[in-house]
């Protein structure tokens, strides 16, 4: 275990270090320049080379990263152009947003997928299991900002149940987990329906196993042997596609954030590169990416503790 855990975070951090690179790189050859942008079109080429001397934007392009990554790893990830306020808190009030929004989607679409999938593989064949797959492939074919209208329309407007956007801050909490109770919804309902169908199919892989038949033949009752013996079995494909999901509903909460007019980091992200902030968009990009990462070495990590086979194959 110790091994496999060695390799794991050697790739974390390769991987984590070619990402900045790319990163960086597709950040300075988009068309344009980002002094120009702030200043706007009438300013004049002295300003605008007077702003980017300013912001260190006329330095060579490895002179620039070598002090990106270098603030990075001391916590100073700069000066927002736009804002003019520094980026680290600005990053983590966007961030107080859409964590708990992506927390919130990950938690209804794990219930409601692994109920679902467990229950269709439970019934596999039957009327009930064409119904869930079914059910879950509209889920899959949704948009999920159309969702989130309908949503708003039915619960918000017609019903009056929950707040049909804005976030009023923290220092009301019920009040801001209500308003995050319809965007998490409408995030993770595509996130539910491709979990339920993995779930399903793990499920039934499972339940063709030998071990599954030995414990049918000692006794065990087919729901018993579901729960007891399929599904932890079955938990290794399961981790993998949530620690994934969960990933991408931080990095795709863009769309529902900005119906819902929520400032997250998704919303930041989509001015920050309206405005050409160009450290902002790069440090957020950088900690989406290492949000994905992240989870995917925890994700190795945990599948490692469930299955053997897979410390035995990094030996």
């Amino acid at each position: 275990m110790l091994a496999y855990a060695i390799q794991r975070i050697l790739l974390f951090a390769a991987t984590l270090l070619i990402a900045s690179m790319i990163v960086f790189a597709v950040m300075n050859i988009l068309p344009g320049d980002a002094a120009q942008t702030m200043l706007g079109p009438t300013a004049t080429p002295e300003a605008v080379a007077a702003l980017s001397h300013k912001l260190g934007l006329d330095q060579p392009a490895p002179i620039r990263y070598a002090h990106w990554i270098g603030g990075a790893l001391r916590g100073d990830l700069g000066l927002s152009y736009a804002y003019g306020s520094p980026i680290g808190p600005l990053i983590a009030s966007s961030l107080a947003v859409s964590a708990p929004l992506a927390l919130m989607a990950m938690a209804f679409a794990a219930a409601a997928g692994l109920a679902t999938g467990v229950y269709a593989a439970d019934r596999r064949g039957r009327a009930g299991d064409a119904i869930v797959m079914g059910a879950s492939q509209v889920g899959i074919a949704v948009p999920n900002f159309w969702l989130a209208i309908l949503l708003v329309i039915v619960f918000a407007v017609t019903l009056r149940l929950v707040p049909a956007g804005g976030f009023p801050g923290w220092q009301e909490p019920a009040r801001a987990l209500g308003a995050l109770i319809l965007p998490a919804v409408a995030l993770g309902a595509a996130q539910a329906a491709i979990l339920t169908r993995v779930t399903r199919s793990a499920l039934i892989e499972a339940l063709n196993e030998d071990f599954m038949r030995t414990a049918r033949a000692k006794g065990v009752s087919r729901r018993a042997a579901l729960w007891r013996h399929a599904l932890p079995n079955a938990l290794t494909p399961i981790l993998t596609i949530m620690g994934l999901q969960f990933a991408n509903l931080i990095a795709g909460a863009i769309v529902v954030e900005n119906v819902f007019v929520l400032p997250g980091l998704g919303r930041l992200m989509l001015q920050s590169i309206s405005n050409r902030d160009t450290l902002v968009v790069e440090n957020g990009v950088m900690l989406l990416a290492l949000i994905v990462i992240g989870l995917n070495f925890i994700v190795d990590i945990a599948c490692a503790a469930i299955d053997p086979r897979l410390r035995a194959s990094a030996a």
